[in-house]
């Protein structure tokens, strides 16, 4: 008579075994947290270090220079810039067109005042990138957070000359406003606004975390 069939062994994880998956699935998990903290920190790093370079680097054009860069008079006769001349400012003391009209922070139009800004403190070595007249000598600096970093005549109610940066996550505009100042976006000498406008009005609302909103800040160099 044949032999009845066996049951057969069913086999599977121990409970040591699934205790190390869950190790490593832990470790996983806080290297990928751990590293993207490490970029948040970068990130903030480098915007901070934004404000400052360019605090420094208006500061000395404006002692070797006696103007503000940018809105400088005398930029066309001082420089050459390669492969074209330089534009010079109206030197009225305010980064602007000469007229009623107050250029933005992230203005794409190259003869503004505010993007002029760049050209000419690339041109006195402050600042590295090309010093061509025209959109690529006077083009933006790009930030740590994929925006980029402009000047204008005041914003959010601070007067004067303010360096913004946008394309903010909330986490890192907050944190910058807490390097530089109070931490809060309606108030002191830094402030920000969820969205890419500079605009005069003051802030109402804080840095609000949630995932969603990218802000602009700015401050007084």
């Amino acid at each position: 008579m044949p032999h009845p069939t066996l049951p057969k062994h069913q086999s599977g994880f121990t409970l040591i075994e699934i205790a190390i998956v869950l190790v490593i699935i832990g470790l996983l998990l806080g290297g990928i947290l751990k590293g993207q903290e490490l970029i948040t920190q970068g990130r903030i790093r480098n915007v901070g270090n934004d404000f400052q370079a360019v605090t420094a680097a208006v500061n000395l054009y404006q002692d070797r220079y006696r103007a503000l860069p940018g809105d400088d008079p005398s930029a066309a006769t001082r420089w050459t810039a390669t492969g074209s001349t330089t534009t010079s400012g109206t030197g009225d003391g305010t980064i602007g067109t000469g007229t009623a009209a107050t250029p933005a922070y992230n203005s794409t139009t190259a003869t503004d005042e505010s993007r002029l800004f760049w050209q000419h403190l690339r041109l006195a070595g402050l600042i590295g990138g090309p010093t061509t007249t025209g959109a690529v000598g006077t083009a933006n600096p790009p930030n740590a957070a994929s925006g980029v970093t402009g000047v204008q005549n005041s914003a959010f109610g601070i007067i004067g000359l303010v360096v913004c940066s946008n394309n903010l996550p909330a986490k890192i505009a907050q944190a910058i406003d807490s390097q530089f100042d109070d931490g809060n976006a309606v108030t002191g000498t830094m402030r920000g606004t969820p969205g890419t406008a500079a605009t005069t009005t003051v802030p109402t609302a804080n840095y609000i975390d949630d995932g969603a909103n990218f802000y602009v800040v700015c401050k007084a160099p």
